[in-house]
């Protein structure tokens, strides 16, 4: 009898989240987050979001107050992702905590506009499901970087779905899963391929890296950026368990670099994609030329590398670099996690959509104490609302 109550004990043993290196909101109570090394997807209930504060962020460490709340040393923090909880103007932080010879542990974080930091308790999961095809333990790139830390790579929601870009154990490697939700199994998978024009050929290992949903001609598109860094369009309904597809390359917008987050938004009545990237400035896509590249052709022909870098759907630069994470903070302003270039620390600040720079970040002509504007500038408006929300008001001159 006690060696059935033992085996019974065994299977009602909560599952754990083992890492968390991914996060998306469902809705504003769920939060969903990527175990690579558990081979799972959870979903963690959040406290409902108070009314928005309506403060920028401007937290220019934001290593030290998370961890404080941890109780550990800030060298001790790697930074996996941020997510805007809808309808809160809080962010969401995951984290891998580090110490001793031991791969890390997981920990979640909430801070707010003043720093204020809450630790979230992940073991009180509400669901999960498995990630049944995930990549095995036996291979490595650059001989420490597992391949399993790839099985998750970005996460959506979108109309009780959630769809998770990443790798499988399957030859054609990198793959779409949609699990319905509320978690009823298994995700369905969808193997993907594309033209990539830096390499001129077609790739089926190397996954997506960061996506959005967009409707474009009417169909929910999932707009998505791979590595180096060609930019392709697939249609959800596309997307079938067991299928193998082949996205529609639209855009080659540059090599030698990796997406770090891609978020779509609007600005009156237009629709925007920002992507940001590791290596160089971020790529602003209106969805008026995103629908046009969908229309045509998709990409067949390489690139003339190095001279001629881009290809297809046309892309406006935007000065944002060194940014690491990037969410919508609301209908104004995005929310972006960074590091500092001088000293290195991890920042959390607000950035202007339709400015997408923080003054502050600079010294110009217009910042001497001397200087007056001239009637007419069309800089002045912009700039008296960017030193007030970068913390400078009495800069707003």
């Amino acid at each position: 009898m006690s060696l059935l109550l033992a085996v019974s004990s065994a299977h009602a043993a909560p599952l754990v989240i083992q890492s968390a290196s991914k996060l998306s909101f469902g809705d504003a109570n769920t939060l969903f987050v990527a175990d690579w090394k558990g081979a799972r997807i959870f979903a963690l209930p959040v406290p409902a979001p108070a009314r928005p504060a309506g403060k920028p962020f401007n937290l220019m460490d934001v290593q030290a107050p998370i961890a404080k709340a941890l109780g550990v040393v800030p060298t001790a923090l790697r930074f996996e992702d941020l997510a805007v909880q809808p309808d809160s103007e809080l962010a969401y932080v995951a984290l891998t905590v580090r110490g001793g010879k031991g791969p890390g542990k997981p920990a979640i974080v909430s801070i707010d506009a003043t720093g204020k930091v809450r630790r979230l308790d992940l073991a009180r999961t509400s669901g999960s499901a498995p990630i049944t095809d995930a990549p095995t333990a036996d291979v490595t790139f650059w001989h420490d970087l597992p391949e399993q830390t790839l099985t998750v790579t970005d996460m959506r929601y979108y109309q009780n779905k959630l769809y998770v870009a990443g790798l499988s154990n399957r030859s054609f490697a990198s793959t779409l899963r949609v699990y319905d939700y509320p978690f009823s199994g298994k995700a369905s998978a969808t193997t993907i391929e594309m033209y990539h024009p830096v390499h001129n050929q077609i790739e089926t290992r190397a996954p997506i890296r960061s996506m959005t949903v967009m409707t474009i001609d009417g169909e929910p598109t999932l707009v998505a950026a791979y590595t180096c860094t060609p930019l392709v369009a697939i249609q959800l309904k596309d997307l079938k368990d067991g299928a193998h597809i082949a996205a529609r390359t639209i855009g080659e917008l540059g090599w030698g670099s990796a997406p770090n987050g891609l978020v779509s938004f609007k600005m009156g009545d237009a629709e925007y994609a920002l992507l940001i990237n590791s290596s160089r400035s971020a790529d602003l896509l209106s969805a008026t030329d995103l629908a046009s590249a969908v229309a045509a052709p998709g990409l067949s022909t390489p690139i003339e590398w190095p001279a001629k870098p881009y290809l297809g759907v046309k892309a406006t630069m935007t000065p944002l670099s060194a940014v690491m994470r990037i969410d919508n903070l609301n209908p104004q302003l995005l929310l972006a996690l960074r590091r500092s270039e001088a000293g290195g620390e991890m920042q959390l600040v607000s950035i202007p959509k339709g400015g997408y720079l923080r003054l502050s970040d600079f010294v110009n002509e217009y910042d001497f104490p001397d200087y007056r504007y001239p009637d007419g500038d069309k800089f002045r408006d912009f700039h008296k609302y960017a030193r007030t929300l970068e913390g400078y008001p009495e800069l707003a001159r």
